[in-house]
């Protein structure tokens, strides 16, 4: 799916432009820069109001300035990866369903505060996989359908004690391989300076796209 996932970035960073644009279908301003080197920003007809823009005024380095003078801080950059394509193959990952949804609540409320928050796997997303070893759940990853795009955001919670083991990985691998079924996109986001997660990535399947920067969302 990695056609659908290109295209999804594509319209979402206004089209074929370099530099800066104003897309009336943007909700926030952002900025991506691929792997390639390419970089481009977009942001909503409003927030160019706000920090006095006009189409190909000035240099992205302008726009960031401006963003800062006005206010609108973007949120620490994100590693963006998409999924390479592969199977699950690992027997120890598989989609959990409403006869595991006690175990998920122990395992969740077992995780600290900090890791779930960063992890962001949550029972109610659209898709929900774990690593179920004994009757508890020790690692899991949670697919969450951007609405009205074929994006399949993928976050991933593996308890302490379980860490070390590929779990992470065969979670990961094994719900990407079945959003990628359903013809839905993953997509795998960390923070640029998390060494752990950007290898879970690489070895699960993912190849980086860029770095993608939003506006907080206040």
């Amino acid at each position: 799916m990695s056609g659908a996932f290109e295209g999804y970035w594509h319209r979402a960073m206004g089209g074929d432009h370099a530099g800066v644009a104003v897309d009336p279908g943007a909700r926030r301003a952002m900025m991506l820069t691929e792997v390639s080197g390419r970089t481009r920003a977009v942001m909503p007809p409003a927030v160019a109001t706000a920090i006095g823009w006009t189409d190909g005024a000035a240099s992205i380095a302008e726009w960031r300035a401006r963003l800062a003078a006005a206010g609108i801080a973007l949120n620490d950059p994100d590693a963006l990866f998409r999924w390479g394509g592969g199977d699950a193959a690992d027997p120890r990952a598989r989609r959990l369903g409403p006869e595991d949804a006690a175990a998920f609540a122990a395992f969740h409320a077992a995780a600290s505060e900090q890791d779930r928050e960063d992890a962001w796997v949550e029972w109610d997303h659209d898709a929900v996989f774990g690593a179920v070893i004994g009757g508890d759940v020790l690692c899991a990853a949670s697919l969450y359908c951007w609405a009205g795009t074929p994006i399949a955001d993928l976050g991933v919670l593996t308890l302490p004690a379980a860490r070390g083991q590929g779990l992470a990985r065969a979670v990961v691998r094994a719900a990407a391989a079945w959003a990628g079924g359903q013809g839905w996109a993953p997509q795998y986001r960390c923070q640029t300076d998390n060494a752990a997660s950007l290898a879970l990535a690489r070895s699960s399947g993912f190849v980086r796209f860029g770095t993608w920067e939003v506006a907080i969302d206040d």
